[in-house]
């Protein structure tokens, strides 16, 4: 293994870490058992990774490398040791996860190059990478996802660093530390979204037909038949 395939593996490593952490500071908020919190750390870390190789016809990297099994059982451990001294488990949950998706919006997209993927497909893999894990995670504890609330930007930044790694590539710049200022830079852009609260358009009836002021009648059902 050369230094560039050690780094990437470290990142990968971290981002499982991360994203397993949030996934488990979530069960803990939700006063989940210890055996809960695995499942969503598990869940949360490895995730959006596997749905990503499953798409890509390759072995998922927690099956071919067990080590990728080692993050989430450390972050249960860990979590269920401190969990009860952090009282603001809401922006640590944040954090992590904002971590995480920065750290898998690179290392996704730079597997799905590394299968041979076109730009378009490795974009989209990598968001899926980024994100897939934690709509898992709020799926099953019963959360409303982040990736589908407008007031709360995810896969844009998500796109962000996966948009960043595929430039990176075509211009020949990718590389460990590229990899790492590409991370902080979406790291950076989803927690300043997140603090200042920036939004993507509303439903259309939210931001279109309400507009006018007029009373909108109610829309039919959209399964039923035409009259």
């Amino acid at each position: 293994m050369d230094v560039q395939e050690a780094v990437f593996l470290a990142l990968d490593l971290t981002g499982t870490f991360v994203f397993a952490v949030s996934g488990v500071l979530l069960a803990a908020r939700r006063g989940f058992d210890i055996t809960g919190g695995l499942v969503l750390g598990l869940m949360t870390g490895i995730g959006g990774g596997m749905i990503r190789d499953v798409l890509l016809d390759r072995v998922p990297n927690a099956l071919g490398q067990p080590i990728y099994l080692a993050p989430p059982l450390i972050a249960t451990l860990l979590i269920y040791l401190i969990g009860k001294h952090v009282s603001r488990a809401r922006i640590w949950i944040v954090t992590f996860d904002a971590i995480g998706l920065a750290i898998f919006s690179v290392t996704g997209t730079t597997i799905a190059l590394g299968a041979e993927a076109n730009y378009p497909a490795a974009l989209l893999m990598g968001a899926l990478t980024a994100c897939g894990g934690g709509l898992m995670r709020d799926a099953v504890a019963s959360e409303d996802p982040a990736i589908f609330i407008g007031t709360d930007l995810y896969l844009i930044p998500a796109l962000f660093g996966a948009g960043l790694t595929i430039l990176a590539e075509v211009t020949g710049l990718l590389g460990g530390v590229v990899s790492l200022v590409i991370a902080a830079a979406a790291f950076g852009f989803r927690m300043l979204a997140w603090k200042l609260q920036w939004r993507v358009p509303q439903p259309m009836r939210q931001w279109s037909y309400r507009e006018t002021g007029r009373r909108m009648k109610k829309l039919p059902s959209v399964f039923r038949k035409p009259d």
